[in-house]
């Protein structure tokens, strides 16, 4: 087996269990969501690093203003795709808006600042930089063929997604799917935006979960 390989499959599982871990209903909450998180972003990002063995092009910015200014526009975009899909979403299917305020029930118990501050500077990034930075571009280079780029990007968007599936939370899967899919697009046409995705993946999650919940 290929270390690239072999590495990515440890990541990936380690990645699953502990989404399963954070979002099962028979783990969730212990001790406390927000510190399972914390954690798991602290390890993911480990493990995007130790796996990467050209990390310093990974992160290398180019035209970061810009990048800063995409990442705010396409967070807000997104915002906006989300409060559509909320109200639509609400009309069609009676269990959607109480499945989102089961989401949102997570804050409880920890401070609003120290979550948007958490998902602000480690969680949005971190949540970015693996699935992105680290899984679609070893997938991309895993495959072969003029179409690798497009297996990488539907496979991470899929996986993102199905991650989720512990929750047992349709509107909580059907938003990482969609989110995973727009950022995991951009990627895939722009792998150079990865700061943008950042700061857009950072920047949402403040805006949805804190500062302007939908």
């Amino acid at each position: 087996m290929k270390p690239a390989v072999r590495n990515l499959g440890i990541a990936l599982l380690t990645a699953a269990l502990l989404w399963f871990y954070m979002f099962s209903p028979w783990t969730k909450g212990w001790p406390s969501f927000w510190l399972a998180m914390t954690f798991s972003a602290l390890v993911l990002t480990g493990l995007g690093l130790a796996f990467t063995s050209d990390r310093k092009s990974v992160l290398r910015v180019e035209k970061p203003l810009l990048q800063v200014l995409g990442g705010i526009l396409l967070a807000f975009a997104l915002w906006g795709v989300f409060w559509v899909g909320d109200k639509l979403s609400s009309l069609m299917f009676n269990f959607a808006r109480p499945q989102v305020d089961s989401v949102y029930a997570m804050k409880e118990g920890f401070p609003a600042g120290v979550i948007a501050l958490l998902l602000l500077v480690l969680i949005g990034p971190a949540e970015e930089f693996f699935w992105r930075g680290y899984v679609q571009r070893t997938l991309s280079g895993l495959f072969r063929g003029k179409h690798a780029g497009d297996y990488a990007f539907l496979l991470t968007a899929g996986i993102y997604a199905l991650v989720h599936i512990w929750s047992f939370n349709f509107m909580l899967v059907m938003a990482a799917l969609v989110a995973g899919a727009v950022w995991g697009l951009i990627y895939r046409l722009c792998p150079k935006a990865l700061f943008a995705l950042i700061v857009s993946h950072a920047l949402w999650d403040v805006l949805v979960f804190v500062l302007i919940p939908i």
